[in-house]
């Protein structure tokens, strides 16, 4: 059976890109790290790399066999972790793998709190652009917890967070913002705009995607970003609507935002692979009571019509308005 040390050397090999810079790296002698990888072939039954002249490539067992080797050594890594918190030691690190957007608009406020518990333990965040890809990440040991959407079929421990509210985020003067029945629009509404999209493959163009899928059509594009916040910043410069996760939307935003009808959510989890060790679960729970799904600021908006408050000149052009129209 292979040990974790032939592992280690293994994964070393591959991402230093050969032997000698494998053995530079771990502090052990080229000849005792190529006795073991040998050992380590012997144990398979056939070669897991080809030498090139420069460099390594993984052979077909070598491919099948890496990212298991690499959950192997994270999980031995996280094993260790995990008995010194069970035994009072709050040290090391929490790894967190997360979707950008949530790590923008859920986990501040979340880690903030439970840091302030844990004041010891490092927080290292894994971020991820698609959902299916994290899950696949969490699969091969990358993390001690992932936050975002729980994957079909997964076998390890999950505590549901609650789901998230996307809205339709536009200018201040949209015909969309200002029109009666604000703050509610209805996506085939907006059918002939174009939008302001995301980048083909991000999370956020999925969701987009299909919730005008659903509304009967398919998004025209202004101009497509990587991030929740460009794309909050270009949709309140007049390119165009947008949609976006409620908890990512500043406060004090200058533009508007209404809640998609039908509304558009996705359901948050907090899941790992293995059963969570105290540090973990004190983590979930700072996350299950403190997410902020739909952030305070957002609520009174929308509870106001979802367009910005006036500004102080507004208001004292008002006043003034109203003063020069008194007898």
């Amino acid at each position: 059976m292979a040990t974790l040390r032939q592992l280690e050397y293994l994964v070393a090999i591959v991402d230093e890109g050969s032997f000698t810079r494998a053995a530079e790296s771990l502090g052990v002698t080229q000849p005792g790290l190529s006795h073991q990888f040998q050992a380590l072939e012997r144990e398979v039954g056939g070669p897991l790399l080809e030498r090139l002249p420069r460099g390594v490539r993984l052979t077909p067992a070598g491919r099948s066999m890496l990212p298991h080797a690499r959950a192997a050594l994270a999980e031995a890594g996280r094993a260790t972790v995990s008995a010194r918190r069970a035994a009072g030691v709050s040290t090391g690190e929490l790894h967190v793998a997360t979707l950008y957007s949530i790590s923008l608009g859920v986990l501040p406020t979340v880690l903030g709190l439970w840091r302030a518990r844990h004041p010891g333990v490092r927080v290292r965040l894994f971020e991820h652009r698609r959902a299916d890809e994290m899950a696949q990440a969490m699969a091969a040991g990358q993390a001690d917890v992932a936050v975002g959407p729980l994957p079909d079929g997964w076998e390890g421990a999950a505590r549901h967070i609650g789901d998230e509210e996307f809205l339709v985020v536009t200018g201040a003067g949209d015909p969309a913002a200002t029109a009666a029945g604000a703050p509610r629009v209805r996506l085939s509404d907006l059918a002939e705009r174009e939008w302001v999209h995301f980048t083909p493959g991000s999370g956020l163009a999925d969701i987009l995607e299909r919730a005008c899928a659903d509304a009967g059509f398919r998004p025209r594009v202004a101009v497509r970003t990587e991030q929740a916040p460009s794309a909050i910043g270009y949709a309140a410069a007049g390119l165009g609507p947008t949609l976006v996760p409620a908890n990512t939307i500043p406060p004090h935003f200058g533009g508007a935002f209404l809640r998609p009808d039908p509304p558009v959510r996705r359901r948050l989890t907090g899941y790992t692979r293995t059963g969570p060790d105290p540090v973990t679960v004190s983590f979930l729970e700072v996350l299950g009571d403190h997410a902020p799904l739909l952030p305070p600021h957002v609520a009174r908006r929308l509870r106001a019509g979802g367009r910005p408050a006036r500004t102080e000149a507004e208001a004292e052009t008002e006043a003034g308005h109203c003063a020069a129209d008194q007898p």
